[in-house]
């Protein structure tokens, strides 16, 4: 699942207080740590923290700490809560260069209490990464085209264009694979899984899914990822219309990778058992067990249960019950036969 945490910069140069500040603060905040301004710059423009952490102390001597305006005036960072913390023998001195672009200024408290103190102010103020969310949900059912949030292969949101589009109505436990053809359920989960590994930022490529009335409709996907630094969590939109492509393929670094994958989804037969794993599902829709279907084909049990095994990986179910059903009502063995 996406992580409720909030989002904390802390930039120093004092890796003391890094750990202090990580101890007290990693059941709230997800840490990222900067040794410099400019590096903390570039990264809150990647990050955008709830909270930037500056440590005065680490940069008071440093002519490139009147920089820290720069926080303020950027607009993806205004919504940020800029903490400076100093020693109190340094307050008149801080407070008169940075009263204007600070929103707190914290001196000389216990690490303890100053990790406190900040847990306090995000939760009773408004926070960035919640400012965020909420202006992207706020149109994420404006969308007129299906688009799912993702947390690699589980789905954690989906538009009204999605519902609408592959009639769902119950949208607890859903996954991607849950509409793509069963023969290429692991592909897909490995690609998502490799794409999250990646430096990629996005994927963009055709395939065919799979809607809940079991017709295929060919279409475009784009993948993007929401955050460098959480990158099993993407955005997907849907576009059934190929030749309406709006996403600029310009824009970021594409994984081919991922591409290839649903390409191949595409392009691949339709999915067939083996005759060994139909005769096998014959037998134990008649109601035969592992000993019965070993007398009547003259193979080992074990040999057995390795087929048993396949044909619920292959129809990605989790008993050979639901492998059955699944076989039944794509027809994929003559049940007429076996009656």
């Amino acid at each position: 699942m996406i992580s409720d945490k909030k989002q904390l910069l802390l930039i120093t140069n004092k890796q003391s207080m890094v750990d202090c500040v990580q101890e007290g603060v990693s059941m709230h905040f997800e840490l990222t740590q900067a040794n410099s301004l400019h590096i903390g710059f570039n990264i809150a423009l990647n990050l955008l923290p709830d909270v930037i952490l500056l440590d005065y102390s680490s940069f008071r001597s440093g002519r490139n700490f009147k920089n820290i305006a720069n926080f303020k005036s950027n607009h993806f960072l205004t919504k940020a809560w800029l903490i400076v913390y100093a020693e109190d023998r340094f307050r008149a001195e801080a407070e008169s260069r940075f009263r204007k672009v600070v929103d707190e200024f914290v001196y000389s408290p216990t690490m303890e209490a100053l990790c406190g103190k900040i847990i306090k102010m995000v939760y009773a103020n408004r926070s960035l990464s919640n400012f965020w969310k909420d202006a992207f949900m706020g149109m994420f059912n404006l969308i007129s085209k299906p688009v799912l949030l993702l947390d690699q292969n589980e789905i954690i949101a989906m538009n009204d264009a999605f519902k609408q589009s592959f009639r769902v109505k119950n949208t607890k436990g859903l996954k991607l694979t849950d509409f793509v053809k069963c023969e290429n359920v692991q592909k897909v989960k490995d690609s998502l899984r490799n794409f999250a590994r990646g430096k990629h930022i996005k994927a963009a490529t055709k395939t065919t899914l799979l809607l809940r009335n079991e017709k295929l409709r060919n279409a475009r996907i784009n993948f993007s990822k929401l955050n460098k630094n959480f990158g099993h969590q993407f955005v997907m939109f849907i576009d059934f219309v190929e030749k309406n492509e709006e996403i600029n393929d310009n824009i970021g670094t594409s994984s081919e990778e991922v591409e290839n994958c649903f390409r191949q989804n595409s392009q691949l037969t339709e999915f067939k058992f083996t005759n060994r794993e139909k005769e096998i599902i014959e037998l134990l829709i008649k109601g035969y067990k592992t000993k019965d279907i070993s007398e009547a084909l003259f193979i080992s049990p074990k040999t057995i249960e390795k087929h048993r095994s396949n044909i619920i990986k292959r129809t990605n179910s989790d008993t050979i019950l639901e492998s059955i059903i699944y076989a039944i009502s794509h027809d994929l063995i003559d049940y007429q036969k076996v009656q």
